[in-house]
């Protein structure tokens, strides 16, 4: 089966555009301002106007107060929400529950021992975000570019579904699918030419490879 596919901070038409016709289930916008990927709410809801209604659009949050998070979702109209960073279960709740939106929280896994982490967050959100976790002080929440051992997550069972991020790139992306079993990916460094630069054709080949 086919995977989903999310291709996270976009920031041109072009790149929206790509993602759209490549058939991309979820197109992620980042409202982390440390990123290169950032984007503003205005930027988010003008790129967001020419994606159509079935394709998601996720903002991605670090760490951010609950009050600023519901004000840019509804700036932006996103679908998705994207807790990338320490937020406690109980915030995420709160906030699943007050915008009525579809929640999604990253876990950051280095070994087997990490996926525990998953456990408080299994019940309560939509989606689980399995991510390479950060091991150098000047790292990104995420976005890094760095692979962890897919295969740790190939017997894991979980309430909600998961999907793998870390890493990924259109030349490895069949292989950590068939190693992890994967539903569904997220891509973000692997489909650049630069930090923050996203390139249309690594994008297509990128929908490509994870729909074979």
């Amino acid at each position: 089966m086919p995977a989903l596919a999310k291709i996270c901070g976009l920031k041109t038409p072009e790149t929206i555009a790509a993602a759209v016709a490549g058939g991309a289930g979820y197109v992620g916008f980042v409202f982390y301002p440390k990123s290169p990927r950032a984007v503003t709410p205005e930027e988010a809801a003008a790129l967001g106007a020419a994606i159509p209604e079935e394709i998601a659009k996720v903002g991605l949050f670090v760490d951010e107060d609950p009050a600023s998070v519901a004000h840019i979702a509804r700036l932006a109209n996103l679908d998705m929400i994207q807790f990338h960073g320490q937020e406690p279960p109980e915030v995420i709740a709160f906030l699943r529950r007050m915008l009525l939106k579809t929640v999604v929280k990253a876990i950051k896994v280095a070994t087997p021992d990490d996926l525990a982490l998953a456990r408080p967050y299994d019940e309560i959100v939509d989606w689980l975000l399995f991510d390479a976790k950060a091991d150098a002080a000047g790292d990104l929440p995420g976005g890094n570019g760095r692979p962890f051992d897919w295969s740790i997550l190939r017997n894991a069972r979980f309430d909600a579904p998961w999907m793998l991020s870390g890493g990924l790139n259109p030349e490895n992306v069949a292989a950590a699918i068939a190693a992890s079993g994967a539903i569904a990916v997220d891509v973000s460094s692997g489909v650049e030419d630069a930090p923050g630069v996203k390139n249309p054709d690594k994008i297509r080949a990128f929908l490509a490879a994870a729909s074979s």
